[in-house]
């Protein structure tokens, strides 16, 4: 019997926390199954505080060094660091567009390796692969992974 291969789920973020929150999973997952990252994401949201966005925005050196410290998640500096650096870029989004979710909807004018290309260059982290784990999750329109 062939192995059939789960994806991760798909969600409609209620809020800026709920996209940064997919926006960080696509990010950790890139090198790991996903199901070993969503095997801790419990612990993810309670170290990165639920997502807050303004919360995650201000983090500092105390907040990476807990976190890189925190052996209940991935501790990848970079990908932490990431994280940090895409809450602020996300706070600045949605004041442009009253929402992440607006900002997403001002890219709807441009075709998927267009959008692909404005999302990896705006986000820390985030490559083509993650970008469109990213899409994917949050509902968004993709083209099939072998088209993208």
């Amino acid at each position: 019997m062939p192995e059939t291969r789960e994806g991760p789920p798909r969600v409609s973020p209620d809020n800026d926390n709920g996209y940064l929150e997919e926006l960080t999973k696509a990010i950790f997952r890139a090198g790991f199954s996903w199901k070993v990252i969503e095997q801790k994401w419990d612990n993810f949201r309670k170290g990165f505080d639920g997502f807050d966005v303004p919360r995650v925005a201000t983090y500092g050196p105390e907040d990476i060094t807990r976190l890189f410290n925190d052996e209940s998640i991935v501790r990848n500096r970079r990908k932490i660091l990431a994280t940090v650096d895409n809450a602020q870029t996300m706070l600045e989004l949605a004041s442009e567009h009253g929402s992440f979710c607006g900002y997403l909807r001002s890219l709807d004018n441009l075709d998927y390796a267009q959008r692909a290309k404005v999302l990896t260059g705006r986000f820390k982290g985030l490559g083509r692969t993650g970008t469109f784990v990213f899409l994917y999750c949050v509902n968004e329109e993709i083209p099939d992974w072998h088209q993208r």
